[in-house]
């Protein structure tokens, strides 16, 4: 992996569109749609196994192939033409037979969604983990109380549990989209020159289909290559995706400030340090993930963009598609990975949290004083008298003056104030 991106990509993912793996990807479609066109009629078998043979992306130069793509536009033409060189050099006969009745975006199209399901393997392992230790983590945290904040100011008690399942609640609702649309992207494209098959003649419906079980795709109902609908779904669900876990990197950032001091991440040798100051104890991952998040939505809106295609093949918008995919997905799994690391070993202090809710001095539970009030005195007059108290920081002697001694002892208890949080922790986390 390049130092440039080691900070962009974890290195599975760097791994799925790397040079050798995508050349791969894509002589992996032509050996299948050989052996597809064998089995049909279309080809001889003999020429259906010598291509199969010579399809290994070791032997091809990556680098000449990369100069040669920058003139011809994509990277089929030059890897289609060495191909044919390479299997002319072992049997003339078979070499006739080559990418039979297929354009360039057909190689490139399937190669793309054969990486993508690569690349969704690598993201639900790691999604079933990170949801695994949220869910640990909430249980675990189920009664722990901390302050609400809203709008960045301290706000009547919630319960760690309950925070920490609306980080689960939101990764499993945004997993269900992604992985929707990457089980709709699972499709063979196979068109020819302008989406007819006419190449093929009567055999391209057939053709099509063995293809589809050669590569264990699925067949869609026609070809697709100026309709980008399905890969856009898959970039904006991994946009949402992303910008989920942004959300609890926030939250844990935020968490760790010297103020604050109540979560932490897991530490290590070489992990949080600063290069100054001995002290620190940064919030890496939860940087690695935001720093992807701010990249990825530009990335969609870039995806987008391009779906605007003309006719049958566009120009330049799916030529653009390979390194904004590579970049979505790369930027996505970092985040995930990391948070994943995050979740698995993020550290809490309960009492700084309960010292936290002690240090707001009750005020955090004017809220609950109100509704105590205002069937005496009405709610838009509790709710004036309360806001002037804080403000001159009377409090106690206003609620003195209108409640029990004993309605003001259990007023400041964050434990009896804390509504359905635990059946909405428990809701979040159902199944």
């Amino acid at each position: 992996m390049r130092l440039i991106d080691s900070l962009a990509a974890t290195p599975a993912m760097a791994d799925v569109f790397s040079d050798a793996s995508i050349l791969q990807a894509m002589l992996d479609f032509e050996a299948a749609l050989a052996r597809a066109e064998a089995r049909t009629g279309v080809i001889p078998q003999s020429a259906a196994d010598t291509i199969t043979r010579l399809t290994q992306a070791e032997v091809f130069d990556a680098a000449q192939l990369a100069q040669h793509s920058l003139r011809a536009g994509t990277m089929s033409i030059p890897l289609v033409k060495a191909l044919t060189d390479r299997v002319h050099s072992a049997d003339p006969e078979s070499a006739k037979f080559v990418h039979w009745g297929a354009t360039s975006q057909d190689a490139a199209d399937t190669a793309m969604v054969l990486l993508l399901r690569r690349a969704s393997a690598i993201l639900a392992a790691d999604h079933v983990r990170i949801l695994s230790a949220l869910r640990r983590l909430s249980d675990r945290h189920a009664a722990t109380v901390m302050l609400g904040r809203t709008l960045l100011q301290p706000a009547p008690p919630i319960t760690l549990g309950l925070k920490v399942a609306g980080w689960f609640g939101a990764l499993k609702r945004s997993w269900a989209r992604l992985e929707a649309a990457f089980a709709e992207t699972m499709i063979v494209e196979l068109g020819g020159a302008s989406g007819t098959l006419a190449a093929l003649d009567e055999h391209g419906m057939a053709v099509r289909a063995a293809l589809a079980e050669e590569l264990q795709l699925q067949n869609p109902d026609a070809p697709w290559h100026t309709h980008r609908d399905r890969l856009a779904a898959v970039m904006c669900a991994c946009g949402i995706y992303t910008g989920s876990l942004a959300k609890m990197a926030r939250d844990v950032s935020l968490l760790m400030q010297g103020e604050v001091g109540e979560a932490a991440e897991p530490g290590a040798d070489g992990r949080g340090g600063s290069s100054t100051m001995p002290h620190k104890r940064n919030p890496t991952g939860c940087s690695l993930i935001l720093a992807a998040a701010n990249r990825v939505p530009g990335l969609v809106a870039s995806f987008l963009f391009g779906m605007a295609q003309e006719h049958e093949r566009g120009v330049g918008g799916w030529q653009a598609e390979w390194a904004t995919i590579a970049r979505v997905m790369e930027d996505t799994s970092l985040a995930l990975a990391s948070m994943t690391e995050v979740a698995e070993g993020l550290s809490v202090d309960a009492s700084r949290m309960r010292a936290n809710i002690d240090a707001t001095c009750g005020l955090i539970f004017a809220e609950r004083a109100m509704m105590l009030l205002a069937p005496r005195i009405g709610r838009d007059a509790a709710h004036k008298l309360l806001e002037e108290a804080t403000r001159q920081a009377k409090l106690s002697d206003v609620l003195a003056e209108h409640l029990s001694p004993e309605e003001i002892q259990d007023l400041n208890i964050p434990e009896s104030y804390l509504g359905s949080a635990e059946t909405f922790r428990k809701q979040l986390l159902a199944p």
